[in-house]
């Protein structure tokens, strides 16, 4: 990857590899996960707690059979049925783990395999007469034959736990890399009388990241498979492709949304709302029949009523607009709550931060804020108050009442133009 950040850190859709794994582990109803680590891993170990995960450390990189064989310890006290899986695959599926677990338990191991469009230098699936794992090879060691075979391996496996510990403490690494590889164990488990089932996945769902533009592979695969699902839930795009979700958007059914959208994390948008064009919307909730945009910016807290409008160039932070108020240009709300049916006028802003501390404004149901207003929070504005077009608001209006609060307007007749002859003068 070229970084400093840890792989499995890096993210898709807003959520770190190791996330979009552990949330289908949990799906899947998996209740006990270890992370392992390198030693230099803090930072993987340290969000892999904030999950609820455990941690083991691979003290030395001797193989994916080492890898897993490193969990033993930290599994002690575990009797039932262990999963292996990479950490990188942000689109692994819960019905994916699920049908491995399946296998497994239909004779006791299973591995999970796919057919890609290109098996390329994938390791190549050979099957026994009976349907089950014969062996895997690798590309570089298979013959043509071999390589002609397009069922591939997808690196996850499932088995007892107590046995899977016993075939991997016998593992050999005489091997052209010296690593104790996992792909040895349906072997060792064979001489066990333990046949090893398949389990089916799509290419997609085991697809890995080791690069930049592996990371940016699997980000156009997730947006896909999330807009196709949207698209089938009855969700219009006008053009899905210019649409950006993250890994937790909802989005209901009859929701219309324009090109060139981008969702960041915790949004839900309900039945029948419209996010227009170039709009960005983070953190935020937007109820049914309002409509949003374009060019409009929703960010960390915004509560966006029912049948509301936020429009062009429009910002809102940690404010719940209430339902039908409009604030349709130029306008931005933070840490504000705006009254039902409330009209903000373009140019509107709430001062909601002196650098040390975030007040509240509060706009009453069917107040009218005139254009190019300034609320100086904390400060409120009674239910169908009106304050004229550029005042400074820093006292409580009555409802009903119209507050004015502007420098008075002071005439020189003539001055502008000997103004402008006596700078020719000079000049």
């Amino acid at each position: 990857m070229k970084s400093a950040l840890p792989k499995v850190l890096h993210k898709v859709a807003g959520l770190p590899l190791l996330g979009h794994v552990v949330a289908a582990l949990r799906g899947a109803g998996v209740t006990r996960i270890v992370v392992v680590t390198s030693p230099a891993g803090e930072a993987v170990r340290e969000y892999a707690g904030a999950l609820g995960c455990e941690s083991a450390i691979q003290h030395q990189q001797l193989g994916t059979g080492h890898a897993a064989s490193s969990a033993r310890d930290t599994l002690a006290d575990f009797a039932g049925t262990l999963l292996i899986i990479n950490g990188d695959m942000p689109l692994i599926t819960s019905e994916v783990i699920s049908e491995c677990l399946k296998a497994q338990a239909r004779t006791g191991l299973a591995l999970l395999a796919f057919e890609p469009a290109d098996p390329g230098a994938y390791g190549r699936v050979l099957l026994t007469p009976d349907g089950f794992l014969n062996r895997i090879v690798e590309f570089k060691d298979a013959s043509e034959s071999e390589r002609g075979v397009t069922l591939c391996n997808a690196g996850c496996y499932a088995a007892d736990a107590g046995k899977f510990f016993h075939w991997a403490s016998l593992l050999k690494n005489n091997n052209a890399q010296g690593e104790y590889y996992l792909t040895d164990v349906p072997s060792l488990a064979r001489t066990d009388g333990v046949k090893c089932a398949l389990a089916m996945a799509d290419e997609v769902s085991v697809t890995g990241v080791n690069s930049r533009a592996e990371l940016a592979e699997a980000e156009g695969k997730f947006q896909q498979r999330r807009r196709a699902e949207l698209l089938k839930d009855g969700v219009t795009m006008i053009a899905p492709e210019t649409v950006f979700f993250s890994h937790d958007t909802r989005i209901a059914n009859d929701v219309e949304i324009e090109p060139f959208v981008m969702f960041g994390p915790g949004v839900t948008v309900e039945s029948g709302a419209r996010i227009r064009g170039h709009s960005h919307l983070e953190g935020a909730a937007v109820a049914s029949g309002a409509i949003i945009g374009p060019f409009a910016r929703l960010r960390p807290g915004a509560v966006i009523g029912e049948s509301a409008h936020i429009g062009n160039f429009v910002e809102v932070k940690n404010a719940v607009i209430g339902k039908g108020a409009k604030a349709n240009h130029l306008t931005y709300l933070g840490d504000a709550r705006v009254g039902a049916g409330a009209n903000i006028g373009a140019g509107t802003i709430t001062c909601n931060y002196d650098g040390f501390t975030k007040s509240i404004t509060e706009i009453g149901a069917g107040a009218f804020i005139g254009s190019d207003t300034a609320l100086v929070a904390p400060v409120r504005i009674g239910d169908g108050a009106i304050t004229a077009a550029g005042s400074v608001i820093t006292q409580d209006v009555a409802a009903d009442s119209l507050a004015i609060s502007r420098g008075t307007l002071t005439e020189k007749p003539g001055w502008a133009k000997a103004f402008r002859e006596k700078q020719k003068d000079k000049k």
